[in-house]
């Protein structure tokens, strides 16, 4: 099938096609005018892809994972015994980074508490004056 049939039939745009090719998770034919041509496999690939995107991976790491990956159903099922500790450690790269997010989240919760607290001392209507701050810099105060 072509490109314009694959868009159709998977829901995702040329553009994105095209890059999943440049990544490696897609390999269509191509014909001598260089148009590509997708098999039937790779509505299923591009809807692994997605799954996996989904899920937060890379399109680097699904590179490595795809052929290690099987359908049982509606599931993915890891069929080569290397990938499961690859998914673990993503898995633990994925916490660190909601970890992280969470501190961040927890020190703007506290600069914009501080903001609340100067204009409920102003008064209503005005604003509290402010020192400015670093640009692009929010800090724990000090203890």
């Amino acid at each position: 099938m072509r490109i314009g049939e694959m868009v159709r039939r998977t829901g995702v745009s040329e553009r994105l096609l095209r890059y999943y090719e440049e990544q490696g998770l897609l390999r269509p034919e191509r014909l001598p005018s260089g148009y590509r041509v997708y098999r039937e496999a790779d509505v299923e690939t591009v809807r692994r892809v997605r799954a996996l995107l989904g899920a937060g991976l890379s399109t680097c790491a699904i590179a490595r994972m795809l052929p290690c990956l099987a359908d049982e159903g509606e599931r993915l099922v890891p069929v080569c015994p290397e990938l499961v500790a690859d998914l673990r450690e993503e898995r633990r790269r994925m916490t660190r980074a909601i970890e992280d997010l969470r501190h961040s989240r927890s020190l703007l919760d506290k600069v914009i508490a501080a903001g609340e607290a100067g204009e409920a001392e102003a008064g209503e209507g005005e604003a509290a004056p402010r020192a400015a701050a670093p640009a692009g810099r929010l800090s724990e105060p000090a203890a």
